[in-house]
């Protein structure tokens, strides 16, 4: 499987935070208060990074395994649940109607939530850590891969070395 990572369109530096705040108003509105927090995260949430052209949204429900309330309103919304993933953290993931989205779901208070968030927040401050998981992703990107999620297990040794750094700088 093939892996597109797209270089980082600095005259259209809006158009990403642009699609994540589409699906954010999409998500409120489905959920009203039920949403607790809504983060872009992700490559596309920082600004410079080369990333798959896929918005991820990190999504802050009370508990993310009581699928009943919120799942219906944002399968009316348009979101397709993908992944149920019971034994890592709760974590739901959906498809968005529009957007090439992914919809991360965790409970309030799990460590994913500060994880993912501090991991944007280092790569948005810290340009040679931006530069080291872009080159690492460009170079994973040009091989071929069984599937997404093994490209994405391929970046794990890079991502946990500039997590550490993070947590060090935090």
């Amino acid at each position: 499987m093939p892996i597109l990572v797209s270089p980082y369109d600095p005259l259209r530096p809006k158009m990403w935070p642009e699609l994540f705040l589409r699906e954010e108003n999409r998500i409120r509105a489905a959920l009203g208060s039920r949403a607790i927090r809504i983060e872009h995260v992700g490559s596309t949430s920082v600004p410079g990074l080369a990333a798959k052209p896929v918005i991820d949204t990190l999504l802050v429900v009370l508990n993310s395994a009581d699928e009943n309330a919120y799942a219906p309103a944002l399968q009316s919304a348009g979101y397709r649940l993908t992944i149920r993933e019971p034994n890592w953290n709760e974590h739901r993931m959906f498809n968005g109607p529009e957007t090439d989205t992914n919809l991360h779901v965790f409970s309030l208070g799990c460590p994913e939530i500060d994880r993912m968030v501090l991991f944007r927040n280092h790569l948005r401050a810290h340009s040679p850590d931006r530069d080291l998981y872009q080159r690492t992703k460009l170079d994973l990107a040009q091989r071929e891969w069984e599937s997404i999620q093994h490209y994405a297990d391929a970046k794990t040794a890079v991502v946990e070395e500039i997590l550490s750094r993070a947590r060090v700088a935090s």
